[in-house]
């Protein structure tokens, strides 16, 4: 039996893919702050074994070395899309911080197989290296320290950059959700020009993501660390998506183009440069991962 150690298990992807790991047949360790919400994975609670991380890098090494996992997935993050002075801490703690100590962890245990998640936002004007945004730039500086650790102590890494994900019982205030209470209250909704071009993953897709690359590390294809693009081959305007959803639900959104101002830095056009995990490509259509969201 294989054992995983997922660190952001409670959250939208990482539940997900809690539930794909059990299922499948891994034994399941996750890393969780005392104030965590156990919400997501509450049916799963009872499956998995909890490791409480206090912000210290002797809890993660001590945590690491109980554990002994084949495979870390590593998706705890803190997301801003525009950030503010308060927030510099939490994006610092959480997104290098925590992350370092994951590393050192790794690197006192012996286990050395790391599944790392970024972000296309890493990429602005489809640029090598450009952030968006700062929650961006600290997923950046986290790789930049994950080289250390490749080169010098071992570790093999894949990290998968993600794009815009969505599915079905998702709780994260996104577009979709948005647009989601917006067919339900039928309220005027302000929004945007529109031409922002987004590329639209569904969970299951980038689930499967975690487990092929998994499966890569552990098949010694890796020798340093890689990283792949995950995402759909469609892709559409927001104006677009809207029209998709309206045919989708057979009814019209009450949506008023151009009230509000593009954000700064507003990504018009996603990153394509990035290359596919091999093995993996996306197998739930937009029109069909729709319909089950908006049933949902």
């Amino acid at each position: 039996m294989r054992k995983a150690l997922v660190t952001g298990a409670t959250g939208y992807i990482g539940s997900n893919l809690v539930k794909k790991l059990l299922d499948t047949g891994w034994c399941i360790n996750i890393l969780l702050r005392e104030q965590s919400d156990l919400g997501l994975i509450q049916d799963q609670k009872n499956q998995v074994q909890i490791h409480y991380y206090d912000g210290s890098v002797q809890t993660m090494i001590k945590v690491l070395c109980n554990v002994q996992p084949d495979v870390v997935f590593h998706l705890a993050s803190y997301f801003v899309a525009e950030h503010t002075s308060e927030k510099i801490d939490f994006l610092a703690q959480s997104n290098i911080i925590l992350g370092l100590h994951l590393l050192e962890g790794m690197h006192k245990s012996g286990s050395n197989l790391l599944i790392n998640t970024g972000t296309s936002w890493q990429h602005y004007n489809n640029e090598d290296y450009n952030p968006v945004c700062l929650y961006a730039a600290t997923k950046q500086a986290f790789e930049d320290i994950l080289a250390y650790y490749v080169k010098a102590k071992g570790i093999k890494s894949i990290t998968l950059k993600l794009f815009d994900t969505y599915g079905s019982n998702d709780p994260r205030s996104k577009l979709l959700s948005l647009l989601k209470k917006t067919v339900e209250s039928q309220e005027l909704l302000g929004m945007s020009g529109g031409e922002q071009i987004i590329n639209l993953v569904h969970v299951k897709d980038v689930v499967q993501a975690f487990l092929i690359g998994a499966e890569r590390l552990l098949s010694d294809c890796v020798t340093d660390s890689e990283a792949y693009a995950i995402s759909a081959k469609e892709h559409q305007t927001v104006k677009q998506l809207v029209a998709i959803i309206e045919e989708t639900i057979n009814d019209k959104l009450p949506i008023l183009w151009g009230e509000r101002k593009y954000r700064e830095r507003e990504v018009m056009v996603p990153w394509n440069r990035g290359t596919t995990l091999p093995g993996w490509s996306p197998e739930i259509s937009l029109r069909d991962g729709l319909k089950e969201y908006f049933k949902s």
